[in-house]
């Protein structure tokens, strides 16, 4: 059945508009097709009902490179409904639908959207389940993580080794769910049928392991909280596995399993101790590891990582930095992979932006995380190293916060230039107590949650009691930096020093730190107005910006006047 007109267009205005309750786009990033929203839009087919509980169960043949299995979609109805919205990419097939009563259930297809309709209109209040079988052979990533789809390879020994990556294309493209951030099951059972000889790894608690005929065993994996639908993963393979327990300040014990290879295993040994560091550092500032039941799990994949909820996708190569490489010295003491992977387990995992267009509150936030382990180990300076030497990778090209409605994420500048903003507001807030209780505090009132941007610069407005909204409006929904502009004039004894800023958000007025005698910072309060000091025995060649806590364009004029002129100051 076609999708209602009346709905369709009402999809239309809301993209145009930058999305329903948001503020619209302050950058032109069309064009978009029915197939994104489709994808993308909260439609009523979609928010009529909110899904409690997956039992996804598949069975993977290695030969033919393809999957079969079936999802019990377990969900509360929200409002009446006679249809619903589940998606699964156009290539899958769709063997046959059941209601909870056992009967077949009618659907149409359209783009990467399954419409099912109910044998009978469904209750507020109540809840059901439908059991949707399907099969086929899932898109294949070309360039994985950044690509979505599944990894066939082959390890050292020549056995199969396979895994998924689908953060941004989306879990639809592997199996049949409500695939947008904003809605997470509760809890969710996931069972992998490989053969004998291979094991797979997922995400949560082994609960069992059923050896079945024809020489196939089901691993049968519990997870207990929330889980994002991209973070729902698979690794099988053949694995060497060892095993450590970290204890958290209240004396806690957190579980910590190792899956590598098995030529990698004496290194890993060594190699991964980082990750105990890593948990005591996320500790202190972001609070404690926020999946304790389901455990901690780091598993060597074929690609770089993957911030898969409780079980880590690492593919390093056990180096320092990021495979050998750093933008500064202090990023080649320590492995990238666990320490931004694992920061997603707050930052992405537990704290789920609702629209992927919100992507940045998982990168920028969990970017500033390397920041901050390196500040742990190697004190506040090192971190301003690590910070400002990511200003050679900012593109500004397009604004962080991506469009709403269409499944579009925001600049890839998310990440370093997100770090360097994050770093900024650290100092315009100008009180570390301050500050790292915001960031704890974030975590502690959105943990298990989903989130948009509004949530969170509502939240540190209220903490701050100052409204930030400017700060966020053009540091993250335009793309251009804002620009600080001084100018420092000298006669006789006396300096006058005007300055400004030059933004697209209105009134902007972010206080940074300059120097207003000689090597000596102090604050100024700029407006888009200019503003003038009158300062006594001050050279305009002393007057600096602190540009290594506060990331924007700076522009600074010195002029001289012959104090024996009739050239008056300004």
């Amino acid at each position: 059945m076609k999708r209602p007109v009346l709905l369709t267009l009402l999809a239309a205005m809301l993209i145009s508009r930058g999305g329903f309750g948001q503020e619209p786009s302050h950058f032109n990033w069309g064009p978009f097709t029915k197939a994104d929203s489709l994808r993308g839009f909260l439609s009523t087919l979609r928010t009529c009902y909110d899904v409690t509980y997956y039992h996804l169960s598949i069975a993977v043949d290695t030969t033919s490179h393809s999957i079969s299995g079936s999802n019990t979609i377990v969900f509360n109805v929200v409002s009446p409904f006679s249809k619903m919205q589940v998606d699964l990419f156009a290539n899958m097939h769709v063997d046959s639908i059941l209601f909870e009563d056992g009967s077949a259930l009618t659907f149409s297809r359209e783009y990467g959207a399954v419409f099912v309709d109910m044998s009978r209109e469904l209750s507020p209040g109540t809840s059901h389940h439908i059991i949707f079988y399907y099969s086929g052979k899932p898109q294949v990533a070309i360039n994985p993580p950044w690509d979505g789809g599944f990894v066939w390879k082959r390890d050292k020994q020549g056995n199969p080794w396979i895994m998924v990556t689908c953060q941004g294309t989306g879990a639809s493209l592997w199996w049949p769910n409500k695939d947008h951030q904003s809605d997470e099951p509760d809890s969710m059972l996931l069972s992998v049928t490989v053969p004998n000889s291979l094991e797979d790894i997922s995400n949560g608690r082994l609960r069992s392991k059923l050896y079945l005929p024809g020489g196939m065993t089901q691993y049968n994996w519990y997870i207990s909280y929330p889980i994002n639908n991209y973070d729902v993963t698979i690794n099988i393979g053949r694995y060497s596995h060892f095993s450590d327990i970290y204890r958290s300040r209240d004396g806690s014990k957190l579980t910590l399993d190792y899956y590598v290879m098995p030529e990698n295993l004496n290194e890993a040994k060594t190699h991964f101790r980082e990750v105990e560091t890593m948990l005591a550092c996320y500790e202190k500032y972001f609070g404690k590891y926020p999946f304790y039941r389901d455990g901690y799990k780091l598993i060597e994949s074929s690609h770089n990582g993957m911030e898969h909820q409780s079980a880590v996708a690492y593919g390093n190569h056990y180096r320092l930095g990021y495979e050998g490489r750093a933008s500064s010295a202090v990023g080649l003491r320590f492995d990238f992979i666990i320490i931004h992977e694992s920061a997603h387990e707050w930052w992405g995992n537990s704290m789920t932006s609702k629209d992927i267009a919100d992507m940045w509150i998982h990168e920028s936030f969990g970017a500033y995380a390397e920041a901050l382990y390196v500040e742990y180990n190697w004190g506040h300076k090192a971190a301003l190293e690590y910070i400002n030497a990511k200003k050679q990778n900012v593109r500004n090209d397009k604004p962080i916060i991506g469009p709403y409605n269409v499944n579009q994420e925001g600049s890839g500048d998310m990440y370093d230039k997100g770090q360097l903003v994050l770093n900024t507001l650290r100092d315009v807030i100008n009180n570390d107590p301050l500050w790292f209780s915001i960031l704890k505090g974030l975590q502690e009132k959105f943990a298990c949650k989903t989130v948009d941007a509004d949530d969170i610069t509502n939240y540190i407005n209220e903490r701050t009691a100052t409204n930030y909204d400017y700060f966020f409006d053009q540091y993250l929904r335009y793309p251009d930096l804002p620009e600080f502009t001084a100018i420092a004039t000298k006669k006789g004894n006396e300096t006058v020093l005007r300055y400004r800023w030059k933004a697209d958000a209105s009134e902007f007025q972010m206080p940074i730190r300059v120097t207003l005698s000689k090597n000596h910072f102090g604050f100024v309060h700029p407006t888009e107005h200019w503003q003038t000091i009158r300062l006594k025995n001050f050279d305009p060649r002393d007057f600096k910006v602190d540009e290594d806590r506060f990331f924007c364009k700076v522009n600074v004029l010195r002029f001289y006047i012959d104090p024996n002129s009739d050239i008056k100051l300004p």
